[in-house]
């Protein structure tokens, strides 16, 4: 639980600034959301439900980069498990979720490698989909009894540091180093080269790297 609780936050974080990167416009999009909502002050976390933009994000972020692509629901089938499209799980197969496949699957997702938030907007044309465990087009965390008992926290952490990051600094790539999001797969799904960017402080006007 500590191995997840804090491995697949931090990529997700990464995912999700690596994307801002790359989608300039994405990124100022959000920031205006924080400007209007933030001011000065830093958010509770009942006030994150006021940033519909920033919980889209994330959530398409999960959708195209999800942590742990194979789910930990594994089952042993005990018989012969005769599928409606004429599959067969034979007897004693170990049988997992791909949860990458699900996401990228254009039979459930318009455009499914297009980085795209507003698919989560219901302003925007979108739909709410609920990340935890209602609907099973996207569901990260599990569902059912085993879902993730961190799903609350992790999800309450990663919108604490995204909006602190995007709201502070303004993220710009680095020429030397373009963002690659090649994938690989470990014990989760990290970014096969780590994130580089220039990183802006808007109060101070300088660069950091």
């Amino acid at each position: 639980m500590v191995f997840r609780g804090t491995d697949t936050i931090a990529l997700l974080i990464e995912w999700v600034m690596a994307e801002l990167v790359i989608n300039q416009g994405i990124q100022s999009k959000l920031r205006f959301e924080l400007n209007t909502v933030m001011g000065n002050k830093n958010l509770n976390d009942p006030e994150m439900t006021k940033l519909p933009y920033l919980q889209a994000v994330i959530k398409e972020t999960l959708r195209v980069h999800p942590p742990g692509p194979l789910l930990s629901w594994a089952r042993l089938s005990t018989s012969d498990v005769h599928l409606t499209n004429g599959m067969v799980i034979p007897a004693n197969t170990t049988v997992m979720v791909n949860m990458w496949a699900i996401t990228h699957n254009p039979d459930i997702w318009e455009c499914p490698f297009v980085f795209d938030p507003d698919r989560f907007l219901l302003s925007a044309g979108g739909s709410n989909v609920d990340i935890r465990g209602g609907d099973l087009r996207l569901a990260p965390f599990g569902a059912g009894r085993r879902v993730c008992p961190g799903m609350n926290l992790g999800m309450v952490t990663v919108s604490q540091w995204v909006a602190k990051l995007v709201y502070n600094f303004e993220w710009v790539p680095d020429m030397a180093h373009p963002v690659d999001l090649t994938e690989v797969l470990k014990l989760s799904c990290e970014m096969k080269k780590p994130l580089y960017a220039k990183v802006v402080s808007r109060s101070e006007g300088y660069a950091l790297m």
